[in-house]
């Protein structure tokens, strides 16, 4: 195994933070401080690092414009980004998340607990892989959602608006959703309608299929405004639809109507 230390881009354009981050992340990792994302973009045409930790307010292109250069860049797409960020407010962080952070970890932090999301996010990340069980004892008694989604960082997305209310389990591959649904019983589906191999009005279908959720509620996530789509959906007894880039208030007021009939 080698023993060659992980090199992490720094990229904030306040001295003081590059200069106080460096020292904290010196001793652990090969630290590359730059004070601009053109700085950055430069070095990545020769290196290649095994993190970014990127502000998002920066003059020129934020942070958010700068992930979603990486993301659509295939020699930089599986690097994993986490965001450095004075905003604290839930809409920033989950715009963060859904635009395929790893994570998000607001200033002031503890150079301690940010040491402890670099290493795990550089040697083990995966977002749970296919699917994931909220196995919280002490949410026992919460009602449970099932989303099916494959993009993996709009899984985060939601699982950080919902998990404070509600058991949310995630399922990346929409083609085990019959595997899935003999460990649980969710007691409503998000669904994302643009999938690569199973749409999400053929998920619909293939829960109506099963007694028990005949009337369960279905919500689609998607980035169409189709009216000919929400009629199908309608016609196919889902819930309504949620568009995505999705404002968590407006996911939440949803999902409680929704639950709120059922019950």
């Amino acid at each position: 195994m080698s023993n060659e230390r992980k090199k992490v881009f720094l990229v904030d354009d306040t001295e003081f933070g590059l200069v106080r981050t460096k020292q904290f992340l010196k001793d652990y990792y090969t630290v590359y401080a730059l004070d601009s994302s053109s700085k950055m973009f430069d070095l990545l045409e020769k290196v290649i690092p095994d993190l970014i930790l990127l502000d998002i307010e920066m003059p020129g292109k934020d942070g958010y414009e700068v992930i979603k250069i990486l993301k659509n860049d295939e020699r930089y797409a599986e690097v994993p980004v986490i965001f450095l960020s004075g905003k604290y407010d839930e809409e920033s962080i989950i715009k963060g998340l859904s635009l395929g952070a790893v994570d998000y970890v607001v200033k002031p932090y503890s150079p301690q607990d940010l040491q402890s999301r670099i290493s795990y996010n550089i040697d083990s990340y995966k977002f749970q892989g296919d699917f994931h069980i909220d196995r919280d004892k002490n949410a026992s008694k919460q009602l449970s959602i099932l989303v099916v989604d494959d993009s993996p960082s709009i899984l985060r997305a939601i699982n950080f608006a919902l998990n404070n209310k509600y058991k949310v389990h995630t399922l990346q591959k929409p083609e085990n959703l019959k595997k899935v649904l003999a460990s649980i019983k969710p007691d409503l589906f998000l669904l994302d309608y643009n999938m690569p191999e199973v749409n999400g009005f053929d998920l619909l279908r293939t829960i109506r299929e099963f007694p028990e959720y005949k009337e369960t509620p279905v919500i689609f996530l998607t980035a169409e405004r189709s009216e000919d789509n929400l009629k199908e959906a309608i016609s196919l007894g889902s819930s309504g639809y949620i568009l995505k880039p999705f404002n968590p208030n407006a996911l939440r007021e949803k999902i409680s109507k929704c639950l709120s009939v059922k019950d």
